[in-house]
């Protein structure tokens, strides 16, 4: 079970240091009173006599993480996730900071839903200060449904993190002009690119393995015309833009090359598409059934080194709660997501840096320093004299899956009753 930290005095002794932000990867000591980082020195000798004293050795200390973008059953779907249980998984998953798509029911596309919103996270954190802050996408459109749009000025004003549907926008025009609104409220704004209807029925990436397995295919092109119209789209406004659930190499590619010609752009994939391909479909999991689709294993390998090199500059969890009974169901019927934020560190950690692929502080930039930074706000540090928002993680603990371990309501992953590496020891938040 994750402990909490708010108050008192902490000195966490010979842990390994890890910080983006300053490019940090060193065993220290650091000492925390009250919720402030006071002091990181390769050796604390000054200690309070109140100091807790926590062993670091083996362990990491990494500032807290921000998911840019997941999905909440409250309101509307209680029983596949409620507001305080998706917290509860953020905390356990090391998250200090999450966003929530406004693709609910009512959807958050008017300033009152987002202060319910708050208000309802508030009254939760009462009861536990080391919760996640909570950062509300303001809906584009009305519902988050693609057709009109919203009071953009008005949702504005109100406590968002920034604007996105959470689903793919069709109509062109409308983009445009979205854009046009948008530019001068200086709010962030999400995208994601996907043709409806060139993805037509598909629910695999189309390539050697859907035919192999017999899965309707998705082309790439649903993801990378729209994408190609949407930075076309981008150079003529002008309005910065993050793209979202990136899934093909193409994309990757498209991104570079965006960004090389100056557009204002950033972009992330989700966890799930850097560890699984459409070739691990053979199993028919229908928790491998995502949206986008897995991409094929060309794919997979450049969404991976686009993280390395920083094309892409985030790793969203998009964690999509569903109940049993929603997954229960032959592949190309499961309706599209999985869970992830109690999962994302430490399978991550385990696949990426400790075979040697990443460097540690890739992971970390990508999965804290990036998404703070696509949201505008100042990242997690780990500094003297700052707040601590921060995480003890301990790589080497491995704990089993079952719906009794984990916090979300749902159980919908291919890691149930699996073991898996890395755990979240103990978290950090400055007050809400």
């Amino acid at each position: 079970m994750t402990e909490v930290s708010a108050t008192g005095v902490q000195l966490i002794q010979q842990v390994r240091l890890l910080d983006a932000v300053t490019q940090t990867d060193q065993l220290a000591d650091v000492l925390v009173q009250d919720g402030v980082v006071t002091e990181i020195a390769p050796s604390i000798t000054v200690i309070p006599a109140s100091a807790e004293m926590i062993q670091g050795q083996g362990k990491v200390l990494l500032p807290g993480l921000v998911d840019l973008y997941s999905h909440s059953g409250e309101p509307g779907h209680e029983p596949r996730e409620a507001l305080e249980s998706l917290l509860a998984a953020g905390q356990a998953g090391g998250f200090t900071r999450l966003g929530i798509l406004p693709n609910t029911e009512p959807a958050i596309d008017h300033p009152a839903m987002v202060d319910k919103l708050l208000a309802r996270h508030d009254s939760i954190a009462r009861t536990n200060s080391s919760l996640p802050h909570l950062y509300p996408w303001g809906a584009l459109t009305q519902g988050a449904q693609g057709q009109q749009m919203v009071e953009l000025v008005e949702l504005s004003e109100s406590a968002i993190a920034g604007f996105a549907d959470g689903r793919a926008i069709q109509n062109p025009l409308l983009v445009q002009r979205l854009l046009q609104y948008l530019r001068p409220l200086g709010k962030p704004v999400a995208l994601w690119s996907c043709d409806r209807t060139l993805r037509d029925s598909g629910v695999a990436r189309e390539g050697p393995f859907s035919l192999i397995y017999g899965l309707v295919g998705d082309p790439a092109s649903s993801e990378t015309a729209a994408l190609a119209a949407l930075l076309e789209c981008v150079a003529e406004v002008g309005t910065p833009v993050h793209l979202m659930r990136i899934s093909t190499g193409r994309g990757v590619e498209l991104i570079r090359q965006a960004k090389e010609r100056g557009l204002p752009v950033t972009a992330s994939t989700t966890w799930m598409h850097l560890l699984w391909s459409a070739k691990d479909l053979r199993s028919y999991d229908p928790n491998l059934r995502l949206s986008p689709p897995l991409g094929n294993p060309e794919d997979q390998a450049a969404l991976i080194e686009g993280v390395k090199n920083g094309v892409v500059d985030a790793i969203a969890i998009d964690h999509t709660p569903h109940t049993y009974e929603d997954k229960t169901v032959g592949f190309p019927s499961a309706p599209p997501g999985a869970i992830g934020l109690e999962l994302a560190l430490g399978i991550l950690w385990d696949t990426f840096v400790t075979q040697g692929d990443w460097s540690p502080l890739t992971l970390v930039q990508a999965l804290s320093t990036n998404p703070a930074a696509c949201w505008g706000q100042t990242p997690p540090t780990i500094q003297p004299q700052q707040p601590a928002e921060m995480i003890l993680f301990d790589p080497g603990t491995t704990w089993t899956v079952t719906r009794s371990t984990l916090r979300s309501l749902s159980a919908n992953t291919p890691w149930l009753g699996k073991a898996i590496p890395g755990r979240v020891l103990r978290t950090w938040v400055p007050p809400h």
